[in-house]
């Protein structure tokens, strides 16, 4: 049954383009002219993202920032470490300080270092973690389950109050406005400011406060992100299932809980998937939100474990 409005509706259109790109730069403008090179892999990112940050001070470069649905050069996902080749390869030809990399539709952020090592969200998300708190002492962030087991203790450490929940940026935006949190991020890449911004996932504002905090440092960036704490992890692991993936990790989940020998010793968390935290690391599968796979991913102290 459709309402029937008294009068009729009008559509209109606007470019905000420009009102973004003010928002953003009256908001940061950096100290140090950092070097970057910006990979849109074709998707909508590459229209503005550049801009953005050249209104913020820095010297960009563009890499596969004209759109192109068919995606010639690679898929626009950042958390595919494949994906982020030639963007390493082109920092270390022009010797930049630092490879952006956007995914298709500019709400996730990738970093590749000066020296090709790609920088985790889950470790990105330590450094603006330590930024965001300065300012807001106490403040929550969100993670979601699939980051570092390093990272609850970084935010602790800065005066923090760490909240581990689901993945999903629906799922994460909903647990923000529940706990006021300040930031979240996710391990795919989503970062979520509440703080001078608006707490939604947002790529290119992401990569402006990267830049932001990293500008500000006497070290360069690739010395302040080797800085933050690390470990022996894998990206993450994803396993087509035949039929449904969440009955598959059910299974898993209540084999975990019925029998303790199973996960010796672990801490078990169950609020998506099944995660085991041991003291010297952690492992966790869960399925998908969107597509018929199992997501798996092991970190430890080192190799061994």
């Amino acid at each position: 049954r459709l309402h029937t409005a008294r009068q009729e509706g009008g559509l209109s259109e606007r470019d905000i383009g420009e009102d973004y790109v003010e928002r953003i730069a009256g908001d940061i403008q950096i100290g140090k002219r950092l070097k970057v090179v910006v990979d849109a892999g074709n998707g909508v990112a590459g229209a503005i993202g550049p801009r953005v940050l050249e209104a913020i001070g820095a010297d960009v470069t563009p890499l596969f920032c004209d759109i192109d649905g068919t995606f010639p050069n690679h898929h626009p996902d950042p958390s595919d470490p494949h994906n982020l080749e030639a963007l390493a390869q082109m920092v270390q030809r022009l010797d930049a300080d630092l490879g952006i990399a956007f995914d298709g539709d500019g709400d996730r952020l990738g970093v590749i270092t000066r020296e090709g090592k790609n920088i985790f969200p889950d470790r990105l998300l330590m450094l603006f973690a330590a930024d965001v708190l300065e300012r807001n002492p106490g403040a929550v962030i969100v993670y979601d389950v699939k980051c570092t087991g390093r990272l609850p203790t970084h935010i602790l450490r800065h005066g923090g109050s760490p909240l581990m929940w689901k993945t999903g940026h629906s799922l994460i935006k909903a647990k923000m406005r529940e706990t006021e949190a300040e930031l979240a991020g996710e391990m795919s890449g989503h970062f979520f400011f509440k703080e001078r911004w608006y707490g939604f996932d947002d790529g290119l504002y992401s990569a402006a406060r990267l830049l932001e905090i990293l500008a500000g440092r006497f070290e360069t960036p690739s010395e302040v992100l080797a800085e933050l704490p690390d470990s022996v992890s894998t990206p993450e692991i994803k396993v087509p299932v035949q039929g449904d993936p969440h009955v598959v990790v059910a299974q898993f989940a209540s084999a975990a809980q019925a029998d303790e020998a199973t996960f010796g010793g672990a801490r078990l968390t169950t609020i998506d998937g099944l995660r085991a935290d041991w003291n010297d690391g952690w492992g966790l599968v869960r399925a998908s939100n969107t597509t018929p796979i199992l997501v798996l991913r092991f970190e430890a102290d080192n190799t061994a474990a």
